[in-house]
Parts: C-alpha cells; structure tokens; sequence
C-alpha cells in the first residue's frame, strides 16, 4: 500500500499544492491570491510555503512589480511526482472495503 506523505498531509499544505498542481506545469501563482483563496494569515501561509520549499516540493520567484516586492509560487517535478504519489495513497485508502 502507498503511504501518506505527512509534509503534503496537513491540511493547509494540501491545500496549497493542489491549487499549484491545478496550474499548467511551470505556471505560477502570487502569494496573494493563495493568501485569499485558502484563507489564511501571511504569516500562516509564509510558514507552509517555506516547509514545501525546504522539501524541494515548491519554487518560490520573489521580485518586484512596480516597485513592489511580489512572490510567486510554483510546483516543482519532485512535488508534482509526490503529490500524485500521495493522491494514490488516498485513493488507495478510500478503496479499501
């Protein structure tokens, strides 16, 4: 049997990396819009991306827009391969009888 990926498994990061894993490969989304569709407080969110970061699950792209700082966040291949993996895990768990 798949196993649950306990970084992926908490709520709010599930959250986040299904909205990521949604995106075409290579799109992104700002730490704003994430920050309102899930929400949470900046702080709340800051503290999840940086776990999915240090996983190597997520890219982060920090910049300027008109003079102003902006984040956007990405899946990365190994997040996207351990997403799904954990997706299956899921599945595999619903399907027991």
């Amino acid at each position: 049997m798949a196993e649950l990926n306990e970084i992926i498994h908490q709520p709010v990061r599930l959250q986040i990396m299904a909205t990521l894993i949604a995106l075409k490969e290579g799109n992104e989304v700002d730490f704003t819009y994430l920050r309102d569709l899930l929400e949470v407080t900046d702080g709340n969110l800051g503290a999840h991306l940086r776990k999915l970061e240090e996983t190597g699950y997520i890219a982060m792209n920090k910049t300027f827009v008109d003079r102003k700082p902006r984040t956007f966040i990405t899946a990365t291949p190994l997040g996207r391969k351990i997403f799904q993996e954990h997706v299956a895990a899921l599945e595999s768990i619903l399907k027991r009888k």
